[in-house]
């Protein structure tokens, strides 16, 4: 079924305004965080404030150390792969093809047990928690590996970029 639409009128705005954010395949702000690749395809600063949205490579071993969003919700799709997720005091395998919400005030973090790199997508609701990968995170240096990093980095992370302003709480994992 077809919906008629009406001919758009050149001078209308409901059929001239533009504001669409496009980021192609391969490219947005590239960056190493916790031992994984990440790409930020859009930012608090792109689409005025609703969401941030990225595209994680986590290899083996990757993810970020347990940490709750006190302002956020961040929502994760899992692409390829498997991840064990952390949620709260509980973790459970995510794999290719799931969905998981973490509400603001929730501990959460996700890690590659797998023997193989796992790719998801994630979004960060309203955004501005994105931003922390693109000043914190490490510049990627062609044919070089991805560097860990603990509980010690994450947290310099965090606190090298208090002043954005985000509302991130570094917490001990108890595993």
């Amino acid at each position: 079924m077809s919906l008629p639409f009406q001919d758009a009128i050149a001078d209308d705005p409901r059929y001239t305004k533009r504001g669409a954010v496009f980021v192609p395949a391969g490219e947005g702000i590239q960056r190493w965080v916790a031992g994984d690749m990440y790409s930020v395809k859009a930012t608090a600063g792109t689409t005025n404030g609703a969401l941030g949205f990225v595209e994680a490579s986590v290899p083996p071993g990757g993810g970020p150390v347990a940490h709750v969003h006190n302002k956020e919700s961040e929502a994760f799709y899992l692409l390829d792969g498997e991840l064990e997720f952390l949620d709260g005091d509980e973790t459970y395998t995510a794999h290719s093809g799931d969905f998981v919400f973490v509400p603001p005030g929730i501990r959460h973090r996700f890690k590659n047990k797998g023997l193989h790199t796992a790719k998801l997508l994630f979004l960060f609701s309203p955004g501005g928690a994105e931003e922390s990968f693109v000043v914190g995170g490490d510049e990627p240096v062609p044919g070089q590996p991805i560097p860990a990093w603990g509980m010690e980095r994450f947290g310099k992370m965090m606190a090298d970029i208090a002043p954005l302003d985000l509302q991130v709480d570094i917490l001990p994992e108890s595993e």
